[in-house]
């Protein structure tokens, strides 16, 4: 794919070849990148400016194991070598959102540093509750999501739309 506009960046880079690894070898991720990913998601953009997050990490095998029971769509989990796990103030008022973008942020750190992820939902699942208390996570929290983590063994590309079928300029016009 050429870059959309000329030369490509290293930002850019780490954006585009991100894509969702559920299948991680065993070599363990080093401690520097993991603190690096959890350094990139503090630094996420947030309303007011309130931060209003908890960043937890996993590392335990039986912990990893239980949490995957509890996922539905997360069963891949229990072969991850760490999984980070993003909190929300449930009091703040963006506290989605602002966890949204933390969570991004914390993928493309690891991406940067060829460490693959995947986000895996946490706001309203039914799980969220069960997850929060196994992790003995304060109540003013609520899980928003969880993003398991390791040196990928497999890449599965998904397609993507054409960015000219998803965009329009000004107002949208039927038909377009």
């Amino acid at each position: 794919m050429s870059p959309i506009g000329g030369t490509m960046n290293l930002g850019i880079t780490v954006i585009r070849s991100r894509h969702s690894v559920r299948k991680y070898k065993s070599d363990p991720v080093e401690e520097k990148i993991i603190k690096d990913a959890l350094d990139c998601a503090r630094l996420a953009p947030t309303a007011r400016n309130e931060q209003p997050w908890l960043f937890g990490t996993v590392k335990d095998p039986e912990m990893l194991k239980k949490i995957a029971d509890l996922a539905d769509h997360g069963r891949f989990i229990a072969g991850a070598q760490v999984c980070f796990a993003v909190f929300g103030k449930r009091d703040a008022t963006y506290y989605l959102e602002d966890c949204c973008a933390a969570t991004t942020q914390l993928m493309l750190g690891l991406q940067a540093w060829g460490v693959g992820s995947c986000w895996v939902a946490g706001e309203k699942k039914a799980y969220a509750e069960d997850i929060r208390k196994l992790l003995n996570v304060p109540d003013a929290y609520t899980l928003v999501s969880l993003v398991p983590a390791g040196y990928p063994e497999e890449i599965t590309i998904a397609k993507k739309e054409l960015l000219e079928d998803i965009t329009f300029e000004g107002r949208y016009q039927l038909g377009e």
